[in-house]
């Protein structure tokens, strides 16, 4: 195994697993109750403020640390652990496959999410595939300040935690267009993750767009072990 590799960055949410599984859809609903109790607001007034601390800072969250001074990892109990998971995500075969498919020798794969760090491990080991990445940056919820995708910072820290110096050897797919703009303007190799049930950007937001995971097979396949290694392997 070379000593240093390049890294791939997966996100996790609405990217391991498809948008129709509505995990963001029940978050969102647990997000807005969190500001009709803690805020005291109404139903719309929270839906509103909660689509505006989320577009201005990319997570709900950091507009309410910054502006209501909440307690960050009570959100996280109140949300994210809230969230039904065991109940919709399961081992995903195909998803195992294209990640066992990658050459380890070649690269190394890496979780990069938004999500605090008990979301994205409960997520990976509800899909069956904890043991196919060698490591996870997350949103640290009680850090100050809060970082997250896209800030700049965060994106350094994913390099820094995954062990590697050169942007030219970080790729990485994310679901959010505003991550993978901000990824590709910071020199990383990006896809940029849009189901086939969604409609495309008006305007694609960086070189590569792509409708299913398993189209990075065709996008990088330096990474991916050959056709004559995968018969062994299946052998």
């Amino acid at each position: 195994m070379a000593a240093s590799r390049p890294v791939f960055f997966f996100d996790i949410d609405n990217c391991l697993y498809p948008k129709s599984k509505k995990v963001h859809d029940h978050m969102s609903d647990l997000i807005d109750q969190y500001f009709v109790k803690h805020l005291s607001l109404d139903r719309a007034e929270a839906y509103r403020l909660h689509q505006e601390y989320y577009k201005s800072y990319g997570l709900a969250i950091e507009g309410l640390v910054r502006h209501h001074k909440i307690d960050p990892l009570e959100y996280n109990r109140a949300v994210d652990d809230a969230l039904p998971l065991e109940s919709i995500l399961f081992p995903d075969p195909s998803l195992r496959k294209l990640l066992e498919d990658m050459d380890r020798s070649k690269v190394k794969l890496w979780l990069f999410t938004n999500a605090y760090i008990n979301h994205g491990q409960r997520v990976v080991r509800l899909l069956g595939v904890e043991d196919q990445f060698e490591g996870l940056t997350s949103c640290d919820y009680a850090a100050q300040p809060l970082l997250c995708k896209p800030h700049p910072d965060m994106f350094a820290k994913a390099m820094r935690e995954a062990g590697v110096s050169d942007v030219k050897d970080c790729y990485f797919v994310d679901d959010t267009g505003l991550n993978c703009k901000k990824a590709e303007e910071l020199g990383w190799t990006v896809a940029h993750l849009v189901e086939e049930s969604e409609p495309v950007p008006a305007r694609q937001v960086c070189n590569h767009q792509i409708r299913h995971l398993e189209e990075l097979r065709v996008l990088f396949p330096q990474f991916f072990k050959s056709a004559e290694n995968l018969e062994t392997v299946k052998s």
